[in-house]
């Protein structure tokens, strides 16, 4: 199937042959639809929180984070082009009129309340240009090219995380600033040390270090902390064949193979290479202004106290275990009450029918595994993934996230436990990478491999299939200990679209 040729360009990429021709299979099979058993719903899949629990679980967050190392995971390396998809179609667009586009409309009307308002007039000042003439002119077309174009703030080229969101009375913040401040406020461990990770693209990452580097001073003046950051690329091996639609693989007009990112799960062998105790993951595009951030801070440490709990008792049972080689029913039924009631596993029911030596193997198995305390916030009728309760191969059921594309929607169950769903799944995890014995899980054996997804994408004007690996926060962490807690809905308020920056929650 193969050229020399061929073989040159995946060695070259440091892909193995063996995933090649796994992703083919893939193509051809598809993917099973996960069995999903239910809803998660308040004291069946999901924490909520009471005021009377709030003050302990914070604490215990604050103090393990005086001897554990905390990092903050951002992933960051889209870039924000598509936050300006409707101003580059009005652009294209020869006949274009802010009758016909709306967004553009909307984006001129409320111009003056974004935060890199003042940048663009300063830039188009310095080409001789006048904002507000420009627009009585009618001449938006020049305005957004000195928006997104190189000749002004090229932002067209930025990826999102450099991008001004935010204004204050006299400086504005890029989202990147914002997870600097965010994190000085609940990511701070080892005497005022705050980690950061962010993965961003190769193009985007020397100006990454220039921008952080340039602000974070006046940050760990204010913050009285000292930042550590790190960047990372997605690995190119992590990169998927592309197919046409007869699944043999694609090429390109030079006939030359073609391969694509895998989408935000091939951030796995990323998160994988962290040596931190306690990792706290967030999207780039997830920050709010400063008058909204008590909700953000205080959920995080919430989050970030029930790992904590849990992982102290998860411990102490691997170390019972350990020490038991045939424990007693009273100590097998309190594991099993746990996982039911706080992390909800729920076993399998041939479990009773196992001895108590064969029960232990079980829990062990079940235990000894990554920890992630997910939050979720209150559907509304957002589309994506979301929590539910999901049976296992071995007939237990866990909670997971699961994105549509991994639902079988011609099963009406399944099409009305979607519709019914309670809740959203913003990106907002902390998790707990070392195991009782303080050493760090390989996590690259906790994903589950059967749930890739399939698009459809092009390239020279010719469609083809592209392979998504396992989602960072679905497939990739489809085996680890996994559990629900909610969240108010103003710590999730994503920006996907620039006029997005003009809510309420972004001024």
């Amino acid at each position: 199937m193969f050229t020399s040729e061929d073989q040159q360009q995946i060695d070259q990429l440091g892909i193995s042959h063996s995933d090649i021709e796994k992703q083919l299979v893939q193509f051809r099979n598809g993917f099973p639809p996960l069995p999903i058993v239910k809803n998660v719903s308040e004291g069946d899949g999901i924490h909520k929180i009471q005021e009377s629990d709030r003050e302990e679980l914070i604490g215990l967050y604050e103090t393990a984070c005086e001897n554990l190392q905390v990092q903050k995971f951002v992933p960051a390396s889209g870039a924000a082009s598509r936050m300006f998809k409707a101003l580059y179609e009005f652009v294209a667009d020869d006949n274009a009129s802010l009758g016909t586009h709306k967004d553009v409309k909307a984006f001129f009307e409320g111009i003056n309340k974004f935060a890199f308002y003042s940048d663009l007039r300063k830039v188009l000042q310095e080409n001789g240009k006048d904002l507000d003439a420009l627009i009585a002119g009618g001449e938006y077309k020049t305005v957004l090219n000195y928006l997104l174009d190189e000749q002004g703030l090229n932002y067209g080229f930025l990826p999102k995380g450099l991008i001004k969101f935010h204004q204050y009375d006299s400086y504005s913040r890029t989202a990147a600033e914002e997870h600097l401040v965010e994190a000085a406020q609940y990511a701070v461990s080892k005497g005022r040390q705050v980690y950061l990770h962010f993965t961003v693209s190769p193009q985007h990452t020397e100006l990454f270090r220039a921008h952080l580097n340039e602000v974070k001073g006046a940050y760990e003046n204010e913050f009285n902390v000292t930042y550590h950051i790190e960047y990372s690329i997605q690995d190119p091996a992590t990169n998927t064949i592309a197919v046409g639609f007869d699944n043999e693989p694609f090429r390109d007009e030079n006939g030359r193979l073609l391969f694509r990112p895998a989408g935000h799960g091939a951030l796995l062998s990323n998160l994988n290479k962290l040596d931190s105790d306690i990792v706290l993951v967030k999207n780039i595009d997830n920050v709010v202004p400063d008058r909204l951030k008590a909700d953000t801070i205080t959920y995080k440490k919430l989050l970030g106290g029930l790992l904590i709990r849990y992982q102290r008792k998860i411990y102490s049972f691997m170390e019972a275990l350990e020490s038991q080689p045939d424990p007693a029913d009273d100590f097998v039924n309190e594991v099993v009450k746990f996982l039911r009631e706080e992390v909800f596993y729920q076993v399998a029911p041939t479990f009773n029918n196992l001895t108590n030596k064969e029960k232990r193997q079980v829990l062990i198995h079940i235990l000894n595994r990554p920890i992630r305390i997910c939050g979720m916030v209150v559907n509304t009728g957002a589309t994506g993934g979301g929590p539910f309760w999901v049976r296992n191969e071995d007939g237990s059921s866990s909670l997971q996230i699961v994105e549509t594309a991994q639902m079988n929607l011609d099963d009406p169950k399944v099409k009305t436990l979607l519709e019914d769903a309670n809740y959203f799944n913003p990106v907002d995890v902390v998790c707990g990478l070392r195991d009782y014995k303080g050493q760090p899980f390989n996590l690259m054996k906790y994903r589950d491999d059967n749930t890739g997804i399939i698009t459809e994408k092009s390239q020279g004007g010719k469609s083809l299939k592209a392979l998504e690996l396992p989602g960072l926060w679905n497939g990739s962490m489809a085996d680890w200990l996994t559990v629900f807690m909610e969240v108010p809905a103003v710590t999730f308020n994503p920006v996907k679209s620039v006029n997005d920056l003009m809510s309420d929650e972004h001024q």
